[in-house]
């Protein structure tokens, strides 16, 4: 009898395939249909983001934080101008704080939204797709009632907002709130024990706590294998230490765990944008230092000092001291971290974006070693990967 001899095929799936979640290559090694290796490409999209912030002044960098985790764009903003703020020793104003917790809350549930939808459809449950946008553009009507962007908002300051909230945010958010946790069980009722879903992500992508951790994930991929992390709790920031708050955990580390801790990170975030809304106070939404924030532009028919000031800080910036800061939040996706070096001039030395998304990639030859060619889009939609966050 002939000895008989066993071949594996490579093929590439992307970067043009529509299910991969933005322009990611992979490149499988397949025994059948069996997957013995999976190797990420990536730098289709890459921005070079962190080296543009290096040629502009601080302030003119809040456009480029958004474009980078594009579907959570507050929280993004937010996370960059707290690395600023640290540089500068300066705390904004109560009222800023709560209303940043809030939108960047919304924002954590637009994006969740955006996965749910997205990762229903991969597996062909269609109508969940629909359902999830239609609520998210409730959201994204706040937003652009807020900062007058869907998308892409500029709206975080360094001291703060960039104006205060308008009239009827509150009663607007309240009752879309409000409606949220009966639409997040409808969308359980839809899947959580629909069979088709079930046998799709129940053991699919299996990722240990022990190689969660060694390939520095967090979010929900690192929650999801059983590892309490959350820097909210772990490191709060804006306030978050006022706020009750439950952090889901998985036991099983696979894409069925990562769905159910979405779910209840929803409705977590409903509950602290409930106290947020009850503890919002009145004042300023911005720091009083004209060294650091533009001058209300009621002062400038006035003040030739407010004149002074604005002509200063637009055509130069500010100047902080010398010195480096790494702060980080709690994104969608999980750890975002900025790391900004200042030698003192106008515009920051070095920015270092430590983007969840890229190293959660990096465990994904780890979750796909022996499942099947079917389940390699159930993988990736479970990291729920940006891939603008993947590149930079």
């Amino acid at each position: 009898m002939p000895e008989t001899r066993t071949e594996t095929v490579t093929i590439n799936m992307g970067p043009q395939h529509p299910a991969t979640h933005g322009v990611l290559r992979l490149v499988l090694e397949l025994e059948g249909e069996v997957i013995l290796g999976a190797q990420p490409v990536i730098g289709y999209l890459h921005t070079g983001f962190e080296k543009e912030m290096e040629t502009r002044t601080y302030h003119q960098n809040i456009v480029f934080p958004a474009r980078i985790e594009y579907l959570a764009t507050f929280i993004e903003e937010t996370a960059y101008v707290l690395a600023v703020e640290k540089l500068l020793g300066i705390t904004p104003p109560p009222r800023a704080q709560i209303a940043r917790v809030i939108l960047m809350e919304l924002s954590r549930i637009a994006s969740h939204l955006v996965w749910l939808g997205s990762s229903a459809i991969d597996v062909n449950v269609s109508s969940a797709f629909m359902y999830c946008f239609q609520d998210r553009e409730g959201i994204l009507d706040i937003f652009d009632m807020v900062s007058g962007q869907r998308m892409m908002h500029g709206y975080m300051r360094i001291g703060g907002l960039q104006w205060d909230l308008p009239e009827g945010f509150e009663a607007r958010v309240r009752r879309l709130v409000d409606g949220l946790a009966a639409r997040v069980d409808e969308y359980e009722t839809l899947l959580t024990d629909n069979l088709i879903w079930r046998k799709r992500t129940e053991g699919i992508a299996v990722l240990s706590a022990e190689d969660a951790l060694r390939y520095g994930c967090t979010g929900p991929i690192l929650r999801g294998s059983g590892v309490n992390y959350d820097v909210r709790k772990a490191f709060p920031y804006s306030g978050y230490e006022q706020f009750e708050f439950d952090v889901p955990l998985g036991t099983r580390g696979d894409a069925f765990d990562r769905y159910l801790i979405r779910m209840e990170e929803m409705r977590q975030s409903r509950r602290i944008i409930l106290q947020a809304l009850d503890l919002l106070p009145g004042g300023p939404v911005l720091v009083d230092d004209r060294k650091i924030a533009l001058p209300p532009r009621a002062e400038l028919v006035r003040s030739m000092e407010a004149v002074i000031h604005q002509f200063k800080l637009v055509s130069e910036g500010i100047r902080p001291p010398v010195g480096e800061v790494y702060v980080a939040v709690e994104s969608p996706r999980g750890e975002k971290g900025y790391y900004v070096v200042s030698d003192g001039s106008n515009r920051p030395a070095r920015v270092r974006v430590r983007s969840a998304s890229f190293n959660n990639l990096q465990a994904l030859p780890v979750m796909l070693y022996r499942c099947y060619v079917a389940d390699c889009v159930v993988a990736i939609a479970s990291i729920d990967i940006v891939l603008g966050d993947v590149d930079r």
